[in-house]
């Protein structure tokens, strides 16, 4: 069961980048035109261009939170960091899912306001999936952290 949680959580630090650069979904004003397509990073570049404040937080939800969560998590496994530092991962944790949160409002807001066609596309799930099995993992291995006599 140890090794699966490692490798999961290494794998995730591979499925990060990916499901950055991945296509949330696809937007565009008109039917009869193509849909651009909105990643992460683009989402993050244009948003540093009207309003730096959010393209701050959304930086640190989308990007920073996630990630530092897994490399610490993946540093506990490995026996390289302490076990006391589970709450603070918990919490990045949480915070990297308020970004789903944020996508999800975004695509529900636009949809219900008529104009234009949103398509959610195959980065969505992928980074959806990254941020659960990383809250999975991370529930696990507190588990494992506090109840180390559990362990089959």
């Amino acid at each position: 069961m140890q090794t699966a949680l490692r490798l999961a959580n290494l794998a995730l630090l591979v499925l990060f980048p990916v499901a950055w650069f991945a296509p949330l979904l696809r937007a565009g004003l008109l039917p009869l035109f193509g849909l651009s397509e909105i990643s992460v990073i683009t989402g993050l570049q244009s948003l540093w261009q009207t309003d730096v404040f959010l393209a701050l937080l959304v930086t640190v939800f989308a990007l920073f939170a996630p990630y530092l969560k897994t490399l610490g998590l993946a540093l506990v496994q490995f026996g390289l960091l302490d076990n006391r530092v589970m709450p603070v991962l918990t919490v990045l944790g949480k915070l990297a899912m308020a970004d789903i949160f944020l996508i999800a409002l975004y695509i529900t807001v636009a949809k219900g306001i008529g104009v234009g066609r949103i398509e959610t596309a195959w980065g969505l799930y992928l980074f959806t999936a990254c941020i659960l099995t990383s809250l999975a993992i991370g529930l696990l291995s507190h588990r494992r952290a506090v109840h180390p006599a559990n362990d089959v």
